[in-house]
């Protein structure tokens, strides 16, 4: 039996038109876990806080609105902690704060992210280009040395799981901002993770497909058809946290600089396209 229900219905039994969708039982394949997720207070963020804490993980969730975040926290049962994560000189209080409350912290997931959802190349403000930058990037890449500064620190010697959201579009050409930011976070991921393997950090990311969040404007779980989709469904954010949570559990421990892509394939160059 599954440990949790997703909006009123048994996960193991929780499916659609489309092909069933299956979630695993809790086997607390988290112990010992000690969670920061930025972007916590919904959407994705508050998915994996959900199924991380299932599996016996300690979780803080982080994000600029308190209300938000204290509501999902209240429901969460975890701490929060208010980040900006465009505020990059508050990093390091954040990172010593988290790993005060949690009594340790040996994974962060670098969920935060916007998307502006520009027309076009040629719509693109300046403004909305540096946005999408400082909050996808630039605060992604920050806040990550400082937790990296801080576990060397405190000479934290477990192994330390670094998760970053990155999005489908960053397997792909683009030019617009979210795309661009999403490429680079990938060549960072991939980067960190052969520079300081024998440090113990591993270092991956999901690329998730279009997928039920405010975000993307979507919001309701009673109708997933989705036409830009390559199985004409949107996922839900409960699957991307499934993977999350593979990926921050040992039996995951082969897998370093490693981007999974949740969206059934669609990306792939195929030559018969």
């Amino acid at each position: 039996m599954t440990s949790y229900i997703l909006h009123g219905i048994p996960i193991q039994t929780y499916c659609y038109t489309q092909p069933n969708i299956f979630y695993l039982a809790s086997s607390q394949k988290l112990l010992n876990k000690k969670i920061v997720i930025t972007g916590g207070g919904g959407g994705i963020g508050f998915a994996m806080a959900r199924k991380f804490k299932s599996e016996g993980a300690e979780i803080l969730i982080a994000g600029r609105s308190e209300e938000k975040l204290k509501k999902s926290a209240d429901e969460l049962e975890c701490d929060y902690l208010c980040l900006d994560v465009r505020n990059i000189s508050t990093f390091d209080d954040f990172i010593r704060n988290a790993y005060k409350k949690l009594n340790g912290l040996n994974c962060l997931v670098n969920n935060a992210g916007i998307s502006l959802h520009e027309d076009s190349f040629t719509s693109v403000s300046e403004e909305q280009y540096d946005s999408q930058f400082d909050v996808n990037l630039k605060g992604s890449f920050f806040l990550t040395q400082s937790f990296m500064k801080y576990c060397k620190e405190r000479n934290i010697d477990d192994t330390k799981n670094i998760l970053f959201i990155s999005s489908e579009t960053g397997m792909t050409v683009d030019e617009r901002p979210y795309g661009l930011t999403k490429v680079a976070m990938n060549s960072l991921v991939q980067g960190l993770a052969h520079k300081y393997v024998n440090d113990k950090f591993r270092i991956n990311a999901i690329a998730p497909g279009v997928t039920v969040t405010d975000m993307i404007g979507i919001k309701a779980y009673d109708d997933l058809t989705c036409d830009y989709n390559i199985t004409k469904r949107y996922y839900l954010p409960e699957e991307v946290a499934e993977v999350a949570c593979f990926l921050l559990s040992d039996v995951s421990n082969c897998l370093n600089g490693q981007i999974l892509v949740c969206n059934e394939g669609k990306t792939i160059n195929a030559r018969w396209r």
